[in-house]
């Protein structure tokens, strides 16, 4: 894992979204799994479906940075691709009954900033390592 940018991205940004999502239903005691707003956590708002996702994406990257560095190029990208979508979403529908995930100006930030990161890494290191879908494609 030390040898490998996408291993140590994919646990690390893997742990820290299972923290946060297992944190963040000390918060959401109350509020509708489905609420378009939700209660901080810290300055992000979450809701229990936020929350489930958190722990989901959270375990995909753990699980892959820890089993091998294509699988956690491969989650990284994936995982990359979804944040940028959902940063990108999140800012035109913050207002909306679409919000149901209750995202804030703040989530949008930490998504778009995971999607850098998480893409960045991705696209950029362990070019020898191929993923499984450039293996098909191939």
């Amino acid at each position: 894992m030390k040898t490998s940018p996408n291993r140590l991205l994919a646990t690390v940004f893997g742990a820290v979204y299972l923290l946060v999502g297992i944190l963040g239903f000390f918060v959401t005691s109350g509020v509708g799994f489905f609420a378009t707003e939700g209660r901080n956590l810290i300055i992000f708002e979450v809701n229990p479906l936020h929350n489930v996702i958190h722990l989901a994406i959270g375990a995909a990257l753990l699980i892959a940075g820890m089993k091998s560095v294509a699988a956690a190029k491969s989650v990284n990208i994936a995982v990359g691709a979804v944040y940028l979508l959902v940063g990108v979403v999140g800012l035109f529908i913050l207002d909306s009954a679409l919000n149901i995930i209750a995202l804030n100006g703040a989530d949008n930030v930490l998504h778009l900033a995971s999607a850098v990161l998480l893409l960045g890494v991705g696209l950029s290191q362990d070019k020898a390592v191929r993923t499984s879908r450039q293996h098909h494609m191939a």
